[in-house]
């Protein structure tokens, strides 16, 4: 993939088209504002170099999204307040995903701390939903949650861009598997998403570039959170428990390594999924068993 300018706005490609664990990264010329630094240790570092990074944004908390900060440690920080606390913390960011097997606790410290480069970090300031005048460009910063509480998207006005960060457009679907993540918000802020008057979407990972999507990609993208509905909906017509669901895989459609990754994956996705349909009384738990209503 090569980079592309849309006014002031450039989208730099992660390695490997932008997939976990990489991500693609947007830097504001002029500005020096780069967004999501976790596309390429040797692109970004020239970037540092030769062009100057005056602030770095997030635009949420997750790994594949601040994978290369450290390359910009004296460089102001800034992200909602909302996704502040998993960054400043190791423990706290286990806990924000959820992990509370000490197996687990201890695989993914090792991974975040030895792949992610994670070093705790306080923000400078938060983000939140207002207008920004870059001198480039002026940026609206848009609240979109559901795949992190404070996720954020920014739109652009002039060249009629937004970068949407995890809400990426991929054919897995969108990601709502962490402690705080919502399925109800991330419809939402995909509908919201949608309604932006922009020319180009651009997404964290992949295709990572949209100029005026159909509406059939939109509609696959929230299509995948109905599809895995129906199949979760289908494997309780015999009751089960949250064990036997799992080694369904009804997520990944198949088993996939790394196994403590793709497993932990699987489980936290169902997990949500149960819980939305409790909620809308399609589903009903007994001890550790799950069936219809």
């Amino acid at each position: 993939m090569e980079e592309q300018r849309f006014g002031p706005v450039r989208f730099i490609p992660g390695k490997n088209r932008g997939r976990y664990p990489y991500s693609h990264s947007i830097y504001i010329e002029g500005a020096g504002v780069l967004i999501d630094p976790a596309s390429s240790h040797e692109r970004l570092s020239r970037l540092r170099d030769h062009e100057g990074v005056k602030a770095v944004w997030l635009s949420h908390w997750h790994e594949d999204h601040f994978t290369y900060l450290d390359l910009f440690h004296d460089v102001p920080l800034f992200i909602s307040s909302s996704d502040a606390p998993p960054i400043s913390e190791m423990e706290v960011l286990l806990d924000w995903y959820g992990i509370d097997n000490d197996d687990e606790r201890h695989y993914w410290t090792c991974v975040l701390k030895d792949h992610f480069h994670f070093k705790p970090r306080k923000p400078s300031g938060f983000l939140r939903e207002e207008i920004i005048d870059l001198g480039t460009v002026t940026v609206s910063i848009i609240a979109t949650p559901g795949h992190t509480p404070g996720h954020l998207a920014f739109f652009f006005q002039e060249p009629g861009v937004v970068f949407m960060g995890d809400y990426d457009m991929t054919s897995f679907g969108p990601w709502y598997g962490d402690r705080d993540s919502s399925i109800e918000e991330t419809i939402a802020s995909i509908r919201r998403l949608k309604n932006i008057p922009a020319k180009v979407w651009l997404t964290g990972h992949d295709t990572g570039v949209f100029e005026n999507p159909e509406n059939y990609i939109w509609d696959h993208y929230e299509g995948v959170i109905y599809e895995r509905e129906r199949k979760l909906l289908d494997a309780l017509k015999t009751p089960r428990t949250m064990a036997e669901i799992n080694r369904l895989w009804i997520m990944y459609g198949k088993p996939r390594e790394p196994k403590a990754f793709f497993e932990f994956g699987e489980r936290v996705l169902v997990k949500k999924h149960l819980q939305f349909l409790m909620k809308k009384c399609m589903v009903r738990q007994n001890g550790e068993i799950y069936s219809l209503v």
